[in-house]
């Protein structure tokens, strides 16, 4: 099979986004990037409650960008994704393949029978005989209603991945990590927020935090009585246009500010978590994604709380693009919903 790049699918709790980066000789182009939205409680942290809206959705994005590739790459998140740093004795991958199941049973709170393992041995420490290994755990049922669903639309799901880490890729491909440089990769998802702590380019600590931007919605919509979609076009900034009463914009306004703050206080009770645990906890900065950062207040109201220097992650930053097809203004409206997508884009159809 000819080395190029997977169909990156990206299948969150309110949009389905695709994204096609290709390989060039200067690096990589943007052919494709599409997204379709999700009626609410079609995907609930992370389980596919309706498969069949979802598989729409997914043809609709394949037919209307003419997508021929089949090799695709997934992601998952949520409570049944489990990922842990472990130290182990130093040994071989041969030794480590066949004692990973019985060390994985120490971390895992499920049965090891209904989980997927995977791993990858991040430093080994010779000198003291041991080596930090990251171990992944997923639920098989919900790997198997992932692929299922590729079948569905004649794909073919080809990575696997845990959005954590397709959030590292897209950073690593745009910015690079720096050496000691400990970035914290924030991805404000519709009902997860993913965390991912880096140092050197390793990972040192992942976490789901089950909220999100339907918090804000839901609030908006209990408060204004008003439907979910009009909550979450105010939300964005918009209007529903019926409106004309000029109170509602700074009940908004208000609604957001505690939300965004509810939010940046949960972040940073992980933060602080990390850093209790951590031998090294300087954090130098705080990069955020996902379709609730497109809320300006958000990311000042994280570096408010944290008094960490944060700012928006560009997914498209090192990424050329033809201007015909997509416009500066709109790279940018589309920035904040397609790290985790272009993560996956950029894997290839030779790393599985």
């Amino acid at each position: 099979m000819a080395n190029r790049n997977c169909v990156g699918l990206d299948i969150g709790s309110s949009y389905v986004k695709l994204c096609v980066i290709k390989s060039v000789k200067k690096g990589f182009s943007l052919e494709v990037f599409d997204y379709e939205q999700l009626p609410p409680e079609t995907i609930v942290d992370g389980a596919l409650l309706n498969s069949s809206l979802v598989a729409d959705a997914v043809q609709e994005l394949l037919s209307r960008n003419k997508i021929r590739t089949k090799e695709t790459a997934l992601s998952v998140s949520g409570n049944t994704v489990i990922i842990r740093k472990i130290t182990l004795p130093l040994m071989t991958q041969e030794e480590l393949q066949e004692s990973i199941q019985w060390e994985a049973e120490q971390y895992i709170p499920f049965d090891i029978n209904e989980v997927f393992i995977g791993f990858e041995v991040l430093a080994p420490r010779t000198d003291q005989g041991q080596m930090d290994v990251v171990l992944v755990a997923a639920k098989k049922d919900m790997i198997s209603d992932y692929q299922n669903l590729c079948s569905d639309v004649n794909l073919k799901a080809f990575v696997m991945d845990v959005d954590a880490f397709a959030l590292q890729n897209a950073y690593e491909v745009n910015y690079g990590f720096h050496q000691n440089e400990t970035v914290v990769l924030l991805d404000v998802g519709n009902s997860v927020v993913t965390m991912n702590v880096v140092t050197d380019g390793i990972t040192m600590f992942t976490r789901d935090l089950s909220l999100g931007g339907s918090d804000i919605t839901e609030e908006i919509q209990k408060q204004l009585n008003i439907t979910y979609q009009e909550a979450e076009l105010y939300k964005m900034g918009g209007s529903p246009g019926a409106q004309t009463d000029e109170v509602l914009p700074q009940e908004v306004e208000k609604i957001i500010g505690e939300k965004a703050e509810d939010i940046a206080n949960e972040i940073q009770r992980s933060l602080d978590f990390y850093s209790a645990t951590a031998a090294d906890n300087r954090i130098d900065k705080i990069v955020v994604t996902g379709g609730t950062a497109a809320i300006p207040s958000l990311v000042r109201t994280i570096e408010r709380i944290s008094g960490i220097r944060t700012e928006l992650l560009n997914p498209f930053k090192n990424i050329s693009y033809d201007e015909r097809k997509f416009t500066a203004a709109r790279i940018q409206k589309l920035a904040p919903i397609a790290s985790i997508a272009v993560g996956l884009a950029l894997r290839r159809t030779n790393e599985a």
